[in-house]
């Protein structure tokens, strides 16, 4: 299978499977990414964790073999069908982390961007070259790209081609952490970091930072008074008070 989705204790683990072609994302890799995301979304996992099979890539973008000869409509589903699939990370009900373990170009790292968190290897290279093939990013990579890092950074790396470093990713905020061997237990050490917190409450915060990205400071302000409310209305809310004020660690039921 060119996706594996699998479970490490509480946590779903997708894999890109495809390591003689680098994990090349494919247009049927795609369709089963989705249902695979659909799957999580559906499951009780506390958190998705993403990787790519073998130690040179997490993904190395588009199956530039399947893109050629194809009529403008084909792009353009192909485009959707990309911006889709991805747009389900930004609504699972849990934090996913992509673990990039070698190379995330074009749309593997499209993929990345998609994901809550990203932590990677030294090894890792990153970047979105379609500028050097006369394209430009069709999965995401234009819009999200500049909310991570900048408008001015993102303009660069993408009319360039120029693909960074873990090291350069780290400092411009392209990643969260850098770890070393083992990476998909790094990952899952990572996500431990947050998983034991409320889900509900986790997406409450996630939601209302993503707003502040697409709206005003007055609008968002009010949307961050209005889901700060909702969190309250939770019983892990109350259960979390409790705690603290009786000095022990909170037990939350995602309630």
């Amino acid at each position: 299978m060119a996706i594996e989705l699998t479970r490490v204790e509480e946590f779903a683990l997708i894999t890109l499977n495809r390591p003689r072609a680098l994990n090349a994302l494919s247009f049927a890799l795609i369709r089963d990414l989705g249902r695979a995301l659909e799957e999580v979304a559906a499951g009780d996992a506390r958190a998705l964790i993403i990787t790519g099979a073998g130690p040179k890539a997490f993904c190395a973008g588009a199956d530039v073999k399947e893109l050629t000869g194809r009529p403008m409509t084909a792009h353009r589903e192909g485009a959707e069908l990309g911006q889709a699939t991805f747009a389900k990370l930004d609504r699972l009900p849990v934090p996913s982390v992509a673990v990039i373990n070698g190379y995330a170009f074009g749309g593997g790292l499209e993929l990345a961007l998609a994901c809550t968190f990203r932590i990677a290897t030294r090894n890792a290279k990153l970047g979105l070259p379609e500028i050097r093939l006369g394209l430009i990013p069709g999965y995401g990579g234009t819009q999200r790209l500049p909310r991570v890092i900048g408008e001015a950074r993102a303009l660069e790396l993408i009319m360039t081609g120029r693909a960074v470093d873990a090291e350069e990713a780290l400092r411009i905020g392209l990643l969260n952490r850098l770890v070393d061997a083992d990476a998909v237990a790094q990952g899952v050490a990572f996500a431990r970091e947050f998983a034991g917190h409320s889900r509900p409450v986790l997406r409450l915060a996630r939601d209302a930072v993503t707003r502040a990205l697409d709206m005003p400071l007055a609008q968002g302000l009010k949307a961050e008074a209005d889901l700060s409310t909702l969190a309250f209305q939770t019983k892990d809310a109350a259960e979390g008070m409790a705690a603290f004020m009786e000095k022990r660690k909170p037990h939350f039921k995602d309630e």
